[in-house]
């Protein structure tokens, strides 16, 4: 029974999420329907990661069974059909190791959050960036940043239902940018807890309009506690970007 690796590509906009739910369509769920549709099977689809209702990815990474072998293209182009007109695309495709999981298999997760700083809102990038309509200093959000490298009990910037065994993990990258009148922050750890990267940008930003200063964002890591979180950034501009594999 061949396994398939497939990279995709979606604007989560009119998703609840990754994961299927009762009520709503979802990523995975639209990907099923394509896979049964081409091959008459109806399988399980397992993603690298359960991105939340409104986030976007340039590189989630999954994985399905089907009982035929299938040519990779045919895989690729046969889903790309069957997914339209749904903003969802199918980089790639390729039969994987049977060992291979989209999940367990990734040593690392790369996100992207996009900050539009200016007074006028966007009209190409609505629902692709969250406007801020004030300046922010990107220097002080930098610094706040690394001081959250390494690892830490990250306790304060998750979910309060997060269902990880632990909230301690290793924030291997968490660096501000300036592009344009955007400011762009990048993540990167072998995994990270429900809201992790949302409560960071939404804490940098306290930081970024002069509320917080960079040594307050750190007593709130140290703190331990989730009621010291920033406010919780929005989905629309958060991106995963690449998973790794060793």
């Amino acid at each position: 029974m061949p396994r398939y690796r497939i990279l995709i590509e979606y604007d989560g906009t009119p998703f609840v999420g990754w994961q299927m739910q009762p009520d709503g369509r979802s990523i995975q769920g639209a990907l099923t329907d394509a896979i049964e549709k081409f091959s008459g099977e109806r399988v399980v689809v397992r993603g690298a990661g359960r991105t939340d209702a409104g986030v976007h990815a340039v590189g989630q990474v999954a994985h399905f069974e089907l009982t035929r072998d299938w040519e990779d293209f045919k895989v690729r182009e046969a889903l790309n059909f069957h997914l339209r007109p749904a903003p969802i695309v199918v980089r790639d495709a390729a039969v994987a190791d049977p060992a291979f999981d989209a999940r367990f298999s990734a040593t690392g997760r790369h996100y992207l959050y996009r900050i539009l700083a200016r007074k006028a809102p966007p009209a190409l990038d609505l629902n692709r960036v969250w406007w801020v309509p004030r300046p922010l200093d990107p220097e002080a959000m930098s610094e706040a940043a690394s001081l959250m490298l390494g690892r830490h009990d990250f306790t304060t910037f998750r979910a309060a239902g997060c269902q990880a065994n632990s909230p301690v993990r290793t924030l291997d990258r968490l660096s501000v940018t300036v592009v344009g009148e955007e400011i762009r922050i990048e993540a990167s750890a072998r995994s990270f807890l429900h809201h992790q990267v949302r409560s960071l940008t939404g804490s940098l930003k306290h930081v970024g309009e002069g509320k917080w200063t960079p040594r307050d964002m750190r007593a709130a890591l140290d703190a331990r506690d989730r009621s010291r979180c920033g406010a919780l950034a929005p989905a629309r501009g958060l991106y995963l970007m690449a998973v790794d594999y060793g």
